[in-house]
């Protein structure tokens, strides 16, 4: 069910139990600030999340709410994801889905790190 960026954080959503070690995942890189886990339902050959480790909702609530600090540490963990994963060269997309027209399903900001193939289209026409 779509996520409302607005509601406050739910601390039992599963990226926060993943978090606090609750649920495990396959762990890809780990920092202060982020963590990055293999997306458990994949929809791409490579299909990575990249979570903040504080309680945000959205990339609204993130960087509102944030240190300049923790948002440059995430954008760079997001980075060096890409890059020690061998994506850079043939090319990756970034999507993070905020709210409920983009279908964002878990209440816990998350960027998705796609490659591996040719993607195609960003949208369906």
């Amino acid at each position: 069910m779509p996520i409302d960026p607005t509601l406050p954080y739910d601390d039992q959503n599963i990226f926060a139990k993943i978090l606090r070690g609750e649920i495990p995942c396959k762990k890809v890189f780990e920092d202060d600030c982020a963590l990055a886990f293999h997306d458990i339902n994949p929809q791409a050959p490579t299909h990575v999340l990249v979570i903040p480790k504080g309680a945000y909702v959205s990339w609204d609530d993130f960087s509102t709410k944030a240190s300049d600090a923790e948002i440059a540490e995430f954008v760079r963990a997001v980075g060096q994801v890409a890059r020690a994963l061998g994506l850079v060269e043939p090319g990756y997309r970034l999507l993070a889905n905020i709210g409920m027209d983009s279908h964002q399903e878990v209440p816990h900001l998350h960027v998705h790190i796609f490659g591996g193939k040719p993607l195609g289209p960003m949208l369906m026409r």
